[in-house]
Formats: structure tokens, sequence, C-alpha cells
């Protein structure tokens, strides 16, 4: 079915708005064409993915953006940069990059995004209403958005989801669709045990676990007894994501499009059950830590998808003004920063040896010290599953209580803490 433009549409791409905003009319009209969309819809928001920095081409598209006079059109958030602007950290960017990174930055917010620099921009107040059609990038917040909160998005890469801010429309394709929003599998979690359903190493295990399993296929959890809470379910998000190419996922009983399994498969067999075991769990923890048997490690990091203020009172409990031997780097978006700040729990933290990072994440700009061989401890899956070829650090995966005990004691720590 060939694609049919609105007369508004065809204006735009037509140069009405500026040559910034036919350029992103153009780019999204011609990704319709490609994906086989029929039509473009109007969207609410966007969150923009393409602001950090992988070279000069980049920064040039957006600048070039820029001196077309381009707008965003609808609510638009950014998701990290290559630098910490809040200056909580500092990263080793050669000087070209450095410069080239921050006019990207730049640009970006003259185009009118919000500065917000934070993959989690549910955790920042951008939280579309269910069933509302948006354009978001960032693997993390493109499932959570469709997840948890009922939005419709498909995995916007970088710089069409800056077109799509611009445009104010984004190809009707995929998640878009009511009939693509279906549950095929069911991922049937009831024959675990509860205690470590109730645990936090469970969803980062089992996200993983999924993601490897189902691909980009859209599944539907059962058998949990209970609502596992925000920061379970973008952990499991975050690494489902990361692992396979999740874009949606439901929870029967938990996510707004499942409140059964019958609605969230809409009245249709499953195409597959999953019976998820014991040794299935295993195996998949197993496959986070890339190192083993080691009493080396260089350093801890934590909070991809970006550390919540929940997850921060949970740091600082755990720490209880202990001096760490280890850097634990917690990254975080400015927004948590802020209400830390306020309570004082930013300083008893940096005074504690945290390094918090802003803006950013170890694993996307180097930050770490470079060090042949080195050990990275984390508890989350996305961050196991990048830091290695990203940083070239090893990975150990722990919860957050034994992150924090290793950083203490200088060496990895297991078992005793949940």
């Amino acid at each position: 079915m060939p694609l049919e433009l609105t007369a508004e549409q065809q204006s735009i791409a037509q140069g009405a708005g500026g040559e910034g905003a036919a350029m992103a009319m153009r780019i999204v009209a011609a990704t319709a064409r490609l994906m086989g969309a029929p039509s473009l819809i109007p969207i609410a928001s966007a969150h923009i993915d393409g602001a950090l920095y992988h070279g000069d081409s980049g920064t040039l598209f957006a600048e070039k953006l820029v001196e077309g006079r381009a707008k965003v059109a609808v609510r638009a958030t950014l998701n990290v940069g290559s630098i910490d602007l809040t200056g909580c950290s500092r990263n080793r960017l050669p000087p070209h990059e450095r410069v080239m990174a921050r006019r990207m930055m730049d640009a970006y917010r003259k185009l009118g995004c919000e500065p917000s620099w934070t993959c989690a921009p549910y955790q920042a107040g951008h939280r579309p209403a269910p069933g509302t059609d948006v354009a978001w990038g960032e693997s993390n917040a493109v499932v959570f958005c469709n997840s948890v909160l009922g939005a419709r998005t498909n995995r916007y890469g970088d710089f069409l989801d800056i077109a799509c801010a611009i445009a104010g429309f984004a190809p009707y394709y995929g998640f878009h669709l009511e009939e693509n929003r279906r549950a095929t599998v069911v991922f049937d979690v009831s024959g675990l045990d509860s205690a470590f359903l109730a645990s936090e190493v469970a969803f980062p295990i089992l996200g993983s676990l999924y993601g490897r399993e189902l691909g980009g296929a859209v599944g539907i959890v059962s058998g949990l007894a209970r609502h596992p809470g925000e920061d379970a379910l973008k952990a499991f998000g975050a690494a489902a994501a990361s692992a396979g190419a999740v874009g949606l996922f439901h929870v029967s009983g938990v996510t707004p499009e499942a409140p059964d399994l019958n609605i969230a498969l809409q009245h249709q067999p499953p195409e597959m059950t999953i019976h998820v075991s014991e040794e299935m769990v295993a195996d998949s923890r197993r496959r986070l830590s890339t190192v083993s048997g080691t009493d080396r490690l260089d350093a801890v990091a934590i909070g991809s998808p970006h550390l919540s203020g929940d997850e921060f009172n949970q740091l600082q409990q755990l720490v209880a003004g202990r001096k760490l031997k280890i850097p634990l780097y917690a990254c975080t978006s400015r927004h948590a920063l802020a209400e830390l700040e306020a309570d004082g729990g930013r300083k008893s933290l940096e005074d504690a040896g945290i390094v918090i990072v802003a803006d950013t994440c170890v694993v996307v700009t180097p930050i770490l010290p470079e060090a042949e061989g080195a050990v990275l401890m984390t508890n989350s899956g996305k961050f196991a599953h990048y830091a290695p070829g990203n940083t070239g650090y090893g990975v150990l995966y722990g919860s957050m209580a034994e992150c924090v005990e290793s950083a203490v004691a200088g060496r990895p720590r297991f078992g005793g803490a949940p």
C-alpha cells in the first residue's frame, strides 16, 4: 500500500515550515515507505536518543537541523549525552571529541528539546498516558513506555527520533497498531521460588533470559504473586531489551494491557509457553558475569537505567556511613540528583567514596579508569550486557547489597544478602 501524506504533511515536506522541518518530514516519510506504513500519525511526545556522541556526523546532522530553523513540534526529552554537565564526574574524552559532544548537546537544546539527559525520562515526569502514540528512542525507555505506561512507540533509532519530534508525526506501523501488541508467548515463572521472585536480583536475570528466549516477540509474564514495583519492571525491561530486541512485554495482572492472561493474548491461544525453571534461571545468572573465580575488583557501577530516588534510598541504607575501598559509580539523572542534594544524601554518599555520575553513564562515555584485565561489578543486566564491549572491563553480576559489600571490602563479596 503506497504511503499517503496529508496536505499538511506534504506542505511541511516541501518547505512551508523551513528547511529543517522539511528535512525531518522527508526522513519520516521515507522511513514510513520503507516500513510499508500506509500513513503517518500525530505523536504526543518524543524521547531523543541521538544526542550521544558517536562521531562528528551526528553533531553535524543536529547542527544542520538548527541551521534550517527546525524546532520540535512536541515535547521531547533528551537521553544521556557524553558529558556530565552537572560537574559530578569527569570523563576521558579527547579534546576534539569533547568539543563535538558538547556542540551536539547544545544543538539539541536549540532544537527545543528538554535537557533531561536521562535514559529514564519516565522517572523525570515524562509519562505519556496509556494509548498515546509517541516516538521514543533508547531501548529501556521504549520498553518501559510500551509495557509499563501503556503508551505506543516503536524502537525509534538515532536521528529518526528527532525527525519525528520536529515533524510531529511518526510512521503508522509496528506497536502503534493494536494487533501488533498482542502477546504471543507466555513466559511462566510460577515454578520459581517465591523468595527469589521477591529479591532484587530476580528481574535483571529474568529479563536477560526473556530477551534471549523471545528476541523481538511480544510475551506475557505469568505467575507473579504480586506487583514487583516500577524499579523491578524497569530492570526487567532494560535487560530484556539488551539481550534481545524486546520493545513490549506484558505482566499478567500488573501492566495496563494485561489485566489478565486472556486479554493480553487478545483472546487467542499462545504460540508458545515457556515454563521457566530453576536451571534456566541459574544459567541466565551465570551469563551475566563474564569473569569468575577472581579476587580482583577495580570498580562497581550501578544505575543503568538511571537510579531512582527509591534506589538511592536503598544505596544510602546499605552504605550506612562506611568508607569504600573500591570506587562505586552511581549513574543517575539530574532530577534524582536534585532530590538527593535536597536531603544531604549526595554529600554523605560522596564522603563514603561513591562517584555520582549524572547526565550520562560509565558505559557510554569513558569515565572508568583504563586498566588491563579490569573487573567491574554491577547489579544491572544492561551494564552486564554492554560493559565488556564498551569499556573492556570483565563483569561480575550481583545484587546492590553485594555490590556495596564488595566496594567496602575491596574484593568481590557474594551471598548473605538478597
